[in-house]
């Protein structure tokens, strides 16, 4: 419907100030499960009650984008080698990686039209690695008949300079839009509605990704819509620098209506043949069994207002990456887990032969309220999750665990708290989604986006952190340790000495110490040994420690 190039993003000004003294709720519209929720809470197979008995190593945390007159703020962020971009409903900020403000952007400032003057929230950022441009997606609150979806993409590898800009419109109103960078097109799903009420299914998008990265007036899309027997399809979104084998089909994925089984479809687009382009599926996958979560039922701390689980619904995103002798896809949703809500997450292999769950698990170790998870998976097949947490007795907050490559299957590593919220909602909007990345300067760290709230009410903040799925390693004196993969470890060997009585030991002899850096790879030891100067007759021994990522062991 319509295009252009913008200025570069700062010569627009952007207020992060809210436009309203009214709040402005951005509307959630629901799909009608086609059949009623389970009862009774079922036993759960995977059900994880424990920790694994480890702590990961934290990153840096800091404050991202605040209320801003809309809620709830849908948070996500997409990150590059130097910058992360935050999406929050209407506003999208840039920081660089030690967590200092850059700049507020609108990629539709000066751009016309329902893009610019009508902006609905439901927002996605996200960064192709592969063109090294960064894309932002969102939907125009025009109210129909026509509605609109609009698209940007960096015209260079910065996210505050100019971008090429589309609106593309739909007959009914394209809902809930997700969307993922793959080599053959950006793909997307939405929940149709009718005049923007009735529901009439799933419709999947791919948009030719090369015309997009050139800045073609008019890229093509092609489109499929589902019957109503479907809904919240999440495509496959790429992670690391390898792609896909040549050829392969984006992949969509939900659980839409059942409790024992994904649904998987496999996405050709021909962008030089349209009308030889398919949509294939669903293969279905069989997973363990589990009870579909109350609806808005999460407690918080001095109210009585519940919060939305969003529990009818798989969580964005899809992560897919290559690992050469085999492709893994990682997702998550809420499900009831003990009386709470927890966490089932899964990792899927073969997507393109004969798809299988690979692992599986439900993170319910306590009593905690656990939704609006998000997860990734980093280049060495280590998973990292994040979410919310909530109970009658605490305010929301932001928490993160992860799932070692050489963990036992299913399992995942003790809690780690990003920040403790000190106030409750006063709505039960809580989010539609979260977002998980992989840091593409080493693939290896994650960075986690989320909400919270400092007092009671709407005034909503986001927090960004990161961490790595590192467990600790314990290193002895004259032996040799494996250091957590590709990080810098500080081996600080000091000796000690003890002596019979009548034996004086010189405290220069007795102090000797070293202190060396390793930069070690996945498959190095990192080994030392030390000799007491000179100190050849009395007992002695050694103590070994190292230090990584700021934490000591």
């Amino acid at each position: 419907m319509q295009f252009d190039v913008s200025r570069p993003m700062t010569e627009y000004y952007v207020s992060a100030e809210p436009q309203s003294e009214t709040p402005v709720e951005i509307p959630l519209r629901r799909p009608p499960l086609p059949s009623a929720p389970a009862g009774p809470e079922q036993p759960d197979e995977v059900l994880q009650t424990g920790y694994s008995g480890y702590t990961l190593s934290g990153g840096i945390s800091f404050d991202g984008a605040t209320y801003n007159g809309f809620y709830p703020p849908d948070p996500n962020i997409a990150v590059g080698p130097s910058y992360i971009l935050e999406g929050t409903n209407v506003l999208f900020t840039v920081y660089n990686k030690s967590g200092a403000f850059v700049a507020n952007i609108n990629p539709w400032s000066g751009f016309g039209g329902p893009c610019q003057t009508n902006q609905g929230g439901d927002i996605i950022v996200q960064y192709d690695r592969a063109a090294d441009r960064w894309l932002v997606t969102q939907l125009a609150n025009n109210g129909g008949p026509t509605y609109y979806f609009c698209i940007s993409v960096s015209t260079t590898n910065s996210p505050t300079g100019s971008y090429y800009r589309w609106a593309y419109t739909f007959a009914s109103l394209a809902d809930y839009p997700k969307v993922a960078v793959w080599p053959t097109g950006y793909f997307a799903s939405f929940n149709m509605f009718s005049g923007g009420v009735t529901f009439t299914g799933p419709q999947v998008c791919a948009y030719n990704r090369t015309q997009m990265l050139a800045g073609n007036a008019s890229p093509t899309a092609i489109c499929y819509q589902l019957s109503t027997s479907y809904a919240s399809l999440l495509p496959s979104d790429l992670d690391g620098a390898t792609a896909p084998p040549a050829n392969s089909p984006n992949f969509y994925l939900s659980d839409y209506g059942s409790t024992n089984s994904l649904k998987l479809w496999k996405f050709t687009p021909n962008f030089a043949n349209p009308p030889a382009s398919t949509f294939t599926g669903p293969t279905s996958i069989s997973v363990a069994s589990f009870s579909v979560p109350c609806g808005t039922c999460v407690p918080q701390s001095g109210t009585t207002t519940k919060l939305d689980s969003l529990g009818d619904r798989m969580m964005y995103r899809l992560a897919y990456r290559n690992f050469g002798t085999y492709q893994s896809m990682v997702v998550n949703r809420s499900v009831s887990a003990s009386g709470v809500i927890g966490i089932r997450w899964y990792e899927i292999r073969n997507p393109n032969g004969t798809p299988t769950v690979y692992q599986q698990g439900t993170y319910a170790p306590n009593a905690v309220y656990r939704w609006m998870g998000s997860i990734a998976m980093d280049k060495t097949g280590s998973i990292g999750l994040g979410y919310s947490t909530s109970t009658s007795s605490s305010h929301p907050g932001i928490a993160y665990t992860g799932h070692h490559n050489q963990d036992a299957l299913g399992v995942m590593a003790v809690e780690n708290t990003m920040i403790t919220g000190t106030g409750s909602a006063t709505s039960n909007r809580w989010g539609d989604y979260t977002a998980m990345r992989i840091d593409p300067s080493d693939d290896l760290t994650f960075w986690y986006v989320n909400e919270y709230l400092s007092s009671n009410g709407l005034s909503w903040k986001t927090r960004i952190g990161s961490f790595l799925v590192t467990p600790p390693v314990t290193c002895n004196a004259n032996t040799s340790c494996q250091p957590p993969y590709g990080g810098q470890v500080i081996a600080n060997i000091t000796l000690s000495c003890s002596a019979p009585s009548n034996i004086s030991v010189s405290a220069t002899a007795c102090g000797y110490s070293c202190n060396s850096s390793y930069n070690q790879g996945y498959a190095s030891t990192l080994s030392a040994t030390a000799t007491a100067q000179g100190i050849t007759s009395i007992p002695w021994s050694c103590s070994f420690s190292y230090c990584y990522n700021g934490v000591c062991h």
